[in-house]
């Protein structure tokens, strides 16, 4: 489980706003990409929270109310479009998001633990956690703010694109997914420098 150990740690440093970080979204096909930021309370405790992708929908849901509702906690989450995405590529966008995220924090964060590897020109002093969101509470909750809110974001956009069914696989590239692509082509939200989009034959410009 998660736990407060390298937020004390940095702490002890004489750091004291940390603010978790964590983006989600790199590997769609379609729709933006998500980073969120958290700076938790110094005895934030929590008997569920983990790595969005241990958690279940309801359980993520749940958290995510609980955690932005709760007055002690600030955060602050931010998009890449997916026209960002085509023309910077998914590794520079999802950094871009991060240090977004960070910077829109509504206090500013002395430093910053970040899920996977370390962000370039990051606007705080960062360390780097790899597997970050299974053992720091403040990434954690970083990744399910961010998770919810583009899985949300997604359902939503299904609405708008019924076809490709982005409320079931949230833009991942699923046998139905790419079915659906190969009968209607890709939509404004698809991400055309993705090979699997690309390569299809399609009328990518139609």
């Amino acid at each position: 489980m998660p736990s407060l150990t390298h937020e004390k740690e940095l702490r002890l440093q004489g750091f004291t706003l940390i603010a978790g970080v964590d983006e989600v979204g790199r590997g769609p096909l379609a729709g933006p990409v998500c980073a969120a930021a958290a700076i938790l309370p110094l005895k934030f405790r929590h008997k569920v929270l983990n790595d969005s992708k241990q958690l279940t929908e309801n359980q993520r849901e749940d958290i995510y109310e609980e955690l932005t509702a709760n007055k002690h906690i600030v955060w602050s989450c931010e998009l890449v479009e997916v026209d960002v995405i085509d023309r910077i590529n998914i590794l520079q966008a999802s950094r871009l998001a991060m240090r977004r995220a960070v910077a829109g924090l509504k206090v500013k964060a002395d430093a910053a633990l970040i899920d996977g590897l370390p962000v370039p020109d990051f606007p705080v002093p960062q360390r780097s956690i790899i597997q970050g969101d299974s053992i720091s509470f403040s990434i954690a909750a970083a990744s399910v703010i961010a998770k919810v809110t583009r899985d949300r974001l997604m359902r939503q956009l299904a609405v708008e694109y019924p076809v490709y069914g982005f409320d079931q696989h949230k833009g991942y590239g699923t046998p139905k997914h790419l079915a659906a692509l190969r009968q209607h082509g890709p939509c404004p939200l698809h991400r055309r420098s993705f090979s699997p989009v690309a390569q299809l034959t399609l009328n990518l410009d139609a």
